[in-house]
């Protein structure tokens, strides 16, 4: 096979991530690198954060929508993504078949699409052109119906295992881990390490659900058989819902906000449910025991 690969670009890249994308390139591939629109995505991404505690949603919108909009352009009908994220999150609606449900990135005519927890309409009174926005809109139903592209599951047809993935990668492209020793929020080394905001998705994740990147990290390690259930606690103990610090004065000025304007925002969508303010300190009512 001769695949060409598709690549929607991180907010910004991390030295590290950087140097990986070089790394596999270098390996053989084509590629195809979309870049949008900085100070679009980051307008997007900070509403996306004030409006949903979720900025990484303009990157998932684009990222979901890229390979087949590029499979339209080049006419090329198979379409062959990495992990199926119900598979990896315990849910069975989408294993039955590798084929993706392209609802996921098509919609009808005249829809009412919001991005960022706005609506076009608005987005277009802030000055802010459809046209601007195209690379994160879906593809028309009935053009997606009539070309007859099919979207793929690579782990439906092997073990998909990050663990093995990374080792893999290490051999043929001279994957680098990350030179901390390990990840922020988690103890694992080599996943999700090329994009500045990724400490903030899994951090905002942690905030609304109660759940970390630690606590993914070992449930997909246990499930895998690298990890025994007790090393897991003790890992989610120690790592889960570590403050990504590293790059946090930069997400501040790429979202424009002040640190209180983060703090208020992350504060807000804390559910009563889950969390309790104790002595001007935050706490998990039920943490992992």
């Amino acid at each position: 096979m001769n695949p060409l690969t598709v690549t929607w670009a991180p907010h910004e890249y991390t030295d590290i991530g950087l140097r990986n994308m070089r790394n596999w390139l270098s390996n053989g591939f084509s590629n195809i690198l979309v870049t949008p629109n900085s100070n679009i995505h980051s307008l997007l991404t900070k509403s996306a954060f004030l409006k949903l505690v979720n900025p990484f949603q303009p990157f998932i919108i684009g990222q979901k929508n890229l390979a087949p909009k590029i499979a339209l352009e080049h006419n090329i009908k198979f379409i062959m993504y990495g992990e199926n994220p119900a598979e990896a999150n315990g849910s069975s609606s989408e294993t039955e078949t590798s084929l993706m449900d392209f609802k996921h990135f098509v919609a009808k005519e005249n829809a009412n699409i919001f991005l960022g927890g706005k609506s076009m309409d608005q987005w277009e009174a802030e000055g802010i052109s459809k046209k601007s926005l195209e690379h994160y809109l879906p593809i028309s139903e009935k053009n997606w119906i009539n070309f007859g592209g099919e979207v793929h599951h690579m782990s439906f047809f092997i073990n998909w295992s990050p663990n093995n993935n990374y080792y893999y990668a290490k051999e043929h492209c001279n994957f680098e881990q990350n030179p901390n020793g390990r990840s922020e929020g988690t103890y694992t080394r080599y996943s999700s390490l090329d994009d500045k905001l990724d400490g903030q998705h899994y951090y905002t994740m942690y905030i609304k659900f109660g759940q970390g990147r630690a606590m993914n990290d070992a449930n997909r390690d246990i499930r895998d058989g690298y990890i025994t259930r007790s090393e897991g606690l003790e890992l989610v103990k120690k790592y889960d819902g570590e403050f990504p610090s590293e790059h946090f004065k930069w997400t501040l000025d790429y979202l424009n906000i002040t640190e209180q304007q983060y703090w208020d925002t992350i504060n807000a969508a804390r559910s009563p449910h889950l969390w309790e303010l104790t002595n001007n300190k935050w706490f998990l009512k039920k943490p992992t025991l």
